[in-house]
């Protein structure tokens, strides 16, 4: 087995992981690996916006919006830290390059559903490309950062709950351990579980099934968020997002008769269950959605990507309603971390989609996703910038790296090389976790 060794360890290029990397000290030597290609991250997806404080007197109601969307059940302390930290993040954002929308040089603002009022920053309607593009070309920049592209986590290195890095698999089933003082889970969520999803086919919770195998500790792996509106389509596969920021703007939802059954702007969730009682009790496969009230200017402006993989598709959303059903979208359970993103285990963070801080709860405010990961990946940075000097002993970590290496059997090696019997595995772990919890719950 080929090893390497490595400051920093960040598994995943998504905009946590970016943004983690942009915030680590220089003289730091960065492994980032992503297991599929660099822009093949849920982050690329985000269409809607980000989520910012837009004044003072906004804080009460934003916080209000993301417990109720949440049911309660989120950390009060984690939601606080992100919205404070809201507007910081966007304008390191926009120092980076990130163009969001703007009238006379002003920002403008969004609505999307159960927020009560406009606090949402877009780029479009790609939002997230925006962000995680603009990101990625600042971390090519630093000489200190590698990154490797159709790397898979297998395994972490780990002894007396300490991470001392990862091992790692290529396309052609070649092992690689990577020694590392510190590590970054920012590996994405579990879409790829799905049988219709919005996310990647390649997330399917990896990070996840080692925290099990481990004993690091999840938060509500049961808590998996279904989008209410993405295209219909009659072959199996990623589904198409139609970005909540539609309803958001006035567009409808209706019934076989095209007649409106809900308010569009409800917690996803809840919209997500009525959307399938409709559907039951038309004895159809989805309902339909009318973006002409938006009308065409606003459609081409604010939408474009949306109208044209539409068109693509057969649909011109200007003229007609569109086929739209809920897809599993979001996952807001994960890797439980603190306030500063550190998990049970020594050395070892998480952050984004990965991970679960409390901001969300029960169910993701819309546009809550991208900042919370950039705000809660900079603290995991930020943190180990502090621990450096007094937690790194380079000579002793190495050691023992190289004894657990070592005492890898054969049998364990050849399953880690097997990407089909593995991927298999690690899968049933993570759905088996989610049905217990379910259960328990």
């Amino acid at each position: 087995m080929k090893k390497i060794k490595t400051d920093i360890m960040i598994v995943g290029t998504g905009v946590a992981g970016l943004f983690a990397a942009l915030h680590l000290p220089e003289d730091k030597q960065i492994l980032m690996i992503t297991k599929g290609m660099l822009t093949e991250s849920d982050s690329y997806l985000a269409q809607g916006g980000i989520c910012v404080q837009h004044d003072e007197e906004d804080y009460e109601a934003f916080m209000e919006d993301t417990m109720k969307a949440g049911h309660y059940e989120n950390r009060r302390e984690s939601v606080d830290i992100m919205i404070r930290s809201s507007r910081a993040v966007i304008e390191e954002l926009m120092a980076w390059g990130v163009d969001f929308a703007r009238q006379d040089g002003e920002l403008l603002y969004t609505r999307e559903g159960a927020h009560s009022r406009a606090r949402i920053l877009y780029h479009e309607d790609i939002t997230g490309e925006e962000i995680t593009g603009k990101l990625l070309e600042q971390v090519q920049k630093l000489p200190n950062v590698t990154l490797m592209e159709q790397e898979t986590m297998v395994e972490i290195l780990e002894k007396e709950n300490h991470c001392y890095g990862i091992i790692m698999r290529d396309p052609q089933e070649n092992l690689t351990a990577v020694e590392a003082a510190y590590t970054i889970w920012a590996c994405g969520g579990i879409g790829g579980l799905y049988e219709h999803s919005t996310n990647f086919p390649h997330l399917t919770g990896d990070a996840l099934a080692l925290a099990l195998k481990h004993g690091v500790e999840l938060e509500h792996p049961e808590y998996v968020q279904i989008h209410p509106t993405t295209l219909y389509s009659k072959v199996p596969g990623r589904r198409f997002l139609i970005s909540e920021s539609v309803r958001g703007e006035g567009a409808y939802l209706y019934n076989k008769n095209m007649e409106r059954f809900a308010s569009e702007v409800l917690p996803r969730d809840i919209l997500s269950q009525k959307i399938h009682e409709q559907m039951k009790k038309d004895g159809m496969p989805h309902v339909w959605l009318d973006m002409r009230p938006l009308g065409e200017e606003k459609i081409r402006t604010h939408f474009p990507h949306i109208y044209q993989h539409c068109l693509e598709e057969g649909f011109d959303v200007t003229k007609e309603c569109i086929p739209v059903v809920p897809a599993q979208h979001y996952f807001m359970g994960g890797v439980k971390v603190d306030k500063n993103s550190r998990t049970t285990m020594e050395h070892l963070y998480a952050a984004g989609e990965t991970s679960c801080n409390g901001v969300h709860g029960a169910n993701r405010l819309a546009s809550n996703s991208l900042l919370e990961s950039l705000v809660f990946a900079k603290r995991a940075a930020l943190d180990i910038c502090k621990k450096w000097e007094n937690e790194v002993d380079w000579k002793k970590a190495s050691d023992i790296a190289g004894v657990i290496i070592e005492k890898l059997d054969e049998k364990t090696c050849r399953l880690l090389e097997n990407e089909k019997e593995l991927r298999e595995c690690y899968a049933q772990k993570v759905r088996d976790e989610i049905e217990r919890a379910e259960q328990k719950r």
